[in-house]
């Protein structure tokens, strides 16, 4: 029991630092780096490095946890077989996805950066981190369906 709790509040809090992140990056740094508001790109590095590691950690997390506590909720039968077990893994695959984006997205920036350039290098992110923040509030309305065992309703 304890164990669940555990998981569950640490699945909670990682998804929730991790979508947040994403979702302020791509609606304020980029729209900001890409019209031209910073002077330099140290702390566009700065703020990409620690995106990305804040992406890996709450992967990673989200990955132990979220494993855990499929496996102490369903078999491999009620996965396919129920509206939660498919929620689960709906969000299996957009957590991969959000995974991907992040990670794509985060390599089209630091590569412009790393040429010293500002604008372009967030005009060519942008696009990669808006499909990303719409994977990571369709993960957080997922959790919450799972969270309300919207499956108990069909």
């Amino acid at each position: 029991m304890v164990d669940t709790v555990v998981a569950r509040t640490a699945h909670l809090v990682f998804a929730s630092i991790w979508a947040g992140s994403v979702f302020y990056v791509a609606l304020v740094i980029l729209p900001l780096a890409r019209d031209g508001a910073f002077n330099t790109t140290r702390p566009l590095e700065s703020l990409s490095g620690k995106l990305t590691t804040i992406s890996r950690v709450s992967a990673v997390v989200l990955l132990l946890t979220g494993s855990h506590m499929a496996a102490t909720s369903y078999t491999s039968e009620s996965l396919v077989s129920t509206v939660n077990g498919q929620l689960v893994i709906a969000m299996v695959v957009l957590w991969l996805a959000l995974t991907a984006l992040v990670e794509i997205g985060a390599k089209r920036f630091e590569s412009g950066l790393n040429g010293k350039k500002l604008r372009e290098p967030a005009h060519r992110a942008l696009p990669v981190f808006q499909a990303a923040t719409v994977v990571a509030i369709a993960l957080l309305v997922v959790a919450g369906l799972i969270t309300t065992n919207v499956g108990r309703l069909f």
